[in-house]
């Protein structure tokens, strides 16, 4: 198995990035976080799962050792493979999505596109004893967060632009007024 990969960024794409390790370039999945602090001809290391198929061996890749804990959590579902794995870690952070699962919030995971309510509520019951009270704290930013993303909807950003500004919001502001307000500074710093 490939559990982390070193090497030069050769190209960056949406969804994924090459990278040359040992003059092999390896194409690897990864979440907008991990992509994000990536930079062609630069060097990069990321944590990575192998997914080993039929017809395919396809690798995915983590900012950090805790966004691939996780994403193998979200494996251990009956149902959800790592393209929905993913999709999952690119709504939030991991923080986040441990107290949405430990407060029992599906309505905060059937964002992602494919997850289901009874999908949502699946990933709920597997994980909600896995994932134990989440991060102190995150409760507040889960709070924050919903109360911000439809503040932002409602100012006519899509959901995915206020996902990735909310992203990007330190961790420490948890008041969903502050937490607007961060994320739209951030916005028009673009």
């Amino acid at each position: 198995m490939i559990g982390y990969l070193e090497g030069e960024v050769k190209a960056l794409r949406l969804g994924y990035v090459i990278i040359s390790a040992g003059g092999v370039g390896y194409k690897v999945s990864a979440t907008k976080q991990a992509l994000a602090g990536l930079k062609a001809g630069a060097k990069a290391s990321l944590w990575t799962h192998l997914a080993v198929r039929e017809n395919a061996l396809d690798l995915y890749g983590f900012a950090d050792e805790e966004e691939l804990r996780f994403f193998n959590l979200l494996l251990s579902v009956s149902g959800i493979g790592p393209k929905s794995a993913l999709a999952i870690l690119d709504i939030a952070t991991t923080e986040t999505l441990q107290s949405a699962i430990a407060a029992g919030n599906a309505s905060y995971l059937t964002n992602v596109s494919g997850i289901g309510k009874k999908t949502a509520e699946k990933i709920i019951v597997e994980l909600r004893d896995k994932v134990g009270l989440g991060i102190e704290g995150a409760g507040g930013i889960l709070k924050g967060d919903e109360e911000a993303l439809e503040a932002m909807r409602s100012l006519g950003y899509s959901p995915q632009e206020a996902r990735d500004a909310l992203r990007k919001v330190p961790a420490e502001i948890t008041n969903s007024n502050d937490r607007l307000r961060e994320a739209l500074k951030l916005m028009g710093g673009r």
